[in-house]
Parts: C-alpha cells; structure tokens; sequence
C-alpha cells in the first residue's frame, strides 16, 4: 500500500477513536483485503458522527495537515443513492489523497459498521473493514469498471456470501440490477475458479 494512503488510514482511525466513533473502512482498501490487492490513492470511511459534531471533526483534521472544501465546512454533505458523505483531502508530495466520509444517518451504513470486522493494517495497528457482502453492494453503487472488477475478485476470494443480504441492501439502494448482473457473471464462470 502506498505510504500516504497509509498514513492517511491511520490518522482517522486514530482521530475516530479518539473522539469513540465507530467506523469501517470501505472502497479500493477494502477490495484491497477482501479481494485481489491493488492500488488505491483514496481513503473511504463510513463513520456514526453527529453531523453537528462534524465541525470538531474538520479541525482535528485540519491540525493533521488535511484540506476540508469550504463547502463541507459549512457542513454541507453531499449525497450518493441517498447516503450522505463530506470529502476531505491531503496533498503530499506530487500527490493528493483524498478522503472520503460517508456518514452513518441510514440503516444500511449503520448495518455496514456492525457487521465490520477487525483486520490488521499492519503489525501493530487494526482497522474495522466493512464485511464482503457490504462491500459488493456499495460497489454496486458506483459500478464503475474499476468496481465491477472488485465485485468479481471478491466474489472469488470469499466464497459463497450471503445473497438474500445483498439483495436487500441493494434494493434499498436502487443497485439491484447491478447486483445481479455482477452475480450472474461470477455464476456464469465457474471453470474460473477452479
């Protein structure tokens, strides 16, 4: 994983349980451990904030180096299929990280969190990674071509998941049609997979 991606993780894993919030890391980092490793130049958490305590969030942030659009410190949040979430980011070097925090206001994100588990980012430091089946369905969300070459690697890495789960999350998304669709190419290839 690259260095400022890591450092990136690790500061709002601290910075979340040092304000005792719960989270879990989705996106690239999560196909990352549940899938075929790969490159990723962001950061995606869903995190159970308050967004009146969003503002403490950002400047803790903001002490650690990270950008915070002037937007976003108004405490404006944007929406993906009706989950909120704020960007934050950070350059480094030549590069720029962004960090993207989706808030825990919808049942989904807070079903996400529960069922997150604990993985080692490294020898000394733990992270909650969202579980496989959550991951596939907020794929399905953005279902860019980057996403549904995730959903196959983790469909392949982990076996038989829970559908009758995704099924329901997704259609509580508006992603069934991309859920079965990712679901139908992983049936179709079994020779793939050994």
């Amino acid at each position: 994983m690259n260095a400022n991606v890591h450092r990136a993780v690790k500061d709002f894993v601290r910075l979340f349980q040092a304000k005792l919030l719960p989270n879990a890391v989705l996106g690239g980092l999560a196909a990352r451990a549940l899938g075929v490793p790969r490159p990723t130049w962001d950061v995606d958490f869903t995190v159970a904030v308050d967004r009146e305590d969003l503002g403490s969030l950002f400047e803790q942030a903001e002490e650690l180096g990270y950008t915070v659009p002037s937007a976003y410190q108004a405490v404006w949040v944007n929406t993906v299929s009706g989950m909120p979430f704020v960007k934050l980011g950070i350059s480094i070097g030549d590069r720029s990280i962004d960090v993207d925090v989706f808030l825990a206001e919808t049942d989904c994100l807070a079903e996400v969190i529960r069922r997150a588990s604990t993985e080692l980012l490294d020898d000394d430091f733990r992270i909650q990674v969202v579980s496989p089946e959550d991951l596939i369905v907020l794929k399905c969300v953005s279902f860019r071509p980057r996403d549904v070459i995730d959903i196959q690697d983790v469909l392949f890495m982990q076996g038989e998941l829970d559908r009758d789960y995704m099924r329901h999350w997704a259609d509580q998304l508006g992603v069934r049609r991309n859920l079965e669709e990712s679901l139908r190419k992983y049936d179709a290839s079994p020779e793939e997979r050994g």
